[in-house]
């Protein structure tokens, strides 16, 4: 029964939108819905990173393709903050691990900008979803459980929590059972479908000794070694188990479709359990659902991953994408292809294609990376090279990726960063023959002179000095490059730079003529 409502990519028929295709399911297995809900969600528990985006944008996109066909549809998103602190992560206080096994709203900010744990890490994401133009409804879990929210579906599974051992039992094989030392009679007589954490230390380290049917349980805190009575309505310290919790909030925000990674898709996990879950215990059948691939990183040599450390957040992902660059890349894909960000130069591929594909005036990223440095980001003087070299382009992508491209050189490629040699290079200078010198005494002169002042005539110059009468071209072309290099060498200590005409146009005169001074 479990994972009926799966949703096969291999089944979109060939020239049909994936999003258009998951929508039309979803109303035919609810026609009547008022209001379809697409619902996505993480536990914050490190930092949020881009990943869990592929998340949100596969219920976004249902969302607006049923928009499309006329329905009324919501995108929502929880926040799983009530859920226990199981490790600390990279980057957070070692000391931190006095806090597990507390909720993640009731761990404090580990910079103290937030009122938690958990706000210090929701507080990015939800920024950047705003930037990316993401029409989110946010759920806080905590809040609903500590209103009572729940109340009346976490009895209701208190209630039927044979059925629900039954249920998990039917998952787990044979040999997992005896690897487990699980005895089924004794499992089902133990389990309860909740957690409680301790009115005395506020962590999860309980155990549920008994229930009376209705609202009230006994536990032992491990942790103080005491003993109490509680009643669930009144004091709301506790939270269902991850695979009744997923079905009950199914019902209770009546979702229609959410999707998940291969963590909870596995057959036989999260998804095929709350989904026999769903239908049985709270009477509601499971949304369509589809299973993602994760997404990748080039350029940091490291998967993705909040407990790791090596996680990008939302906004720093915005620091080198545009918005509407950033949501192409992940709905030009469907879900099931994996595909990676990049941090490196294939972003230059990236931002052509989406050029490309938009048809866009825009400035290409390479060149805002190339120019940008050379002026120091400076706007005004890229504004003089542009029109220098009649290049025409919407000047709003300009001042927009001047930013970014600054972000991506000088926080993520700083090996590419050119800049000027502190001193003459004396040691290329002693490798260069009397006629290279005599190049690099030209090209002083000239400059020294004044003779080149714009953008042209400087191009003009460097590809002149090295023609001689009676070469052919592919040996000026040789001698051009030859030359080029020495003036890179002499100015940047590398083979190759930018454009050398417009490089020599922006640069300040006298720490080129000191440099090329040999």
């Amino acid at each position: 029964m479990g994972g009926s409502s799966r949703f096969d990519f291999d089944t979109v028929p060939a020239g049909a939108y994936w999003g258009d295709v998951v929508a039309g399911l979803v109303v035919a297995g609810r026609p009547d819905e008022e209001c379809y809900t697409c619902a996505a969600g993480i536990s914050p528990s490190g930092v949020v990173h881009f990943g869990n985006f592929r998340d949100i944008v596969t219920s976004y996109v249902v969302a607006e393709s049923l928009k499309k066909k006329g329905k009324d549809a919501r995108l929502l998103f929880s926040w799983d903050n009530f859920d226990r602190l199981r490790k600390v992560p990279v980057g957070v206080p070692a000391s931190f691990v006095e806090h597990i096994g507390k909720p993640l709203s009731k761990v404090p900010d580990p910079v103290g900008c937030h009122v938690s744990y958990a706000a210090h890490f929701q507080a990015p994401f939800e920024d950047a979803m705003t930037k990316l133009g993401m029409p989110i409804e946010f759920r806080d879990q905590t809040a609903l459980y500590e209103a009572g929210t729940y109340d009346e579906a976490m009895f209701r599974a208190l209630k039927k929590r044979f059925e629900i051992a039954d249920i998990l039992l039917s998952f787990m094989s044979e040999k997992g059972k005896g690897e487990k030392g699980i005895v089924p009679a004794e499992y089902r007589d133990a389990y309860y479908p909740i957690s409680l954490y301790s009115r005395f230390t506020g962590k999860d380290n309980t155990k549920i000794l008994s229930y009376d049917g209705a609202t009230s349980v006994t536990y032992y805190c491990a942790d103080s070694q005491k003993t109490e009575t509680v009643d669930l309505s009144k004091n709301h310290i506790a939270k269902l188990a991850w695979k009744v919790d997923w079905p009950m909030r199914w019902k209770h925000e009546r979702v229609a479709f959410e999707p998940a990674g291969v963590d909870h898709a596995a057959p036989g996990g999260s998804y095929d359990v709350a989904s026999t879950i769903a239908p049985q215990i709270f009477g509601y059948e499971a949304p369509v659902f589809a299973e993602y691939k994760f997404v990748g990183i080039q350029g940091l040599g490291a998967k993705m991953s909040g407990s790791k450390g090596n996680a990008v957040s939302p906004l720093e992902l915005l620091d080198i994408y545009e918005p509407e660059l950033l949501k192409w890349m992940y709905l030009r894909k469907s879900p099931n292809q994996s595909f990676q960000l990049a941090f490196d130069t294939e972003i230059y591929r990236q931002y052509d294609e989406y050029d490309m594909e938009k048809k866009s005036n825009a400035i290409p990223f390479r060149q805002a990376v190339a120019f940008g440095q050379i002026v120091q980001w400076d706007e005004a003087k890229m504004a003089i090279i542009l029109a220098e070299m009649e290049f025409v382009y919407d000047w709003s992508s300009v001042q927009r990726r001047l930013k970014l491209a600054e972000k991506w050189l000088t926080k993520y490629n700083v090996a590419e960063k050119i800049s000027l040699l502190p001193s003459v290079n004396t040691t290329y200078i002693a490798s260069m023959s009397d006629a290279q010198k005599e190049h690099i005494h030209q090209l002083r002169k000239s400059l020294e002179d004044k003779t080149a002042v714009s953008i042209k005539d400087l191009e003009a110059l460097v590809y002149a000095i090295p023609r001689e009468e009676g070469v052919t071209d592919e040996a000026l072309k040789k001698a051009q490059r030859a030359f080029f290099k020495d003036v890179y060498n002499l100015l940047i200590g590398k083979d190759t730079g930018p454009r050398l005409g417009t490089f020599l146009f922006v640069l300040q005169r006298a720490p080129v003529l000191a440099l090329l001074t040999i």
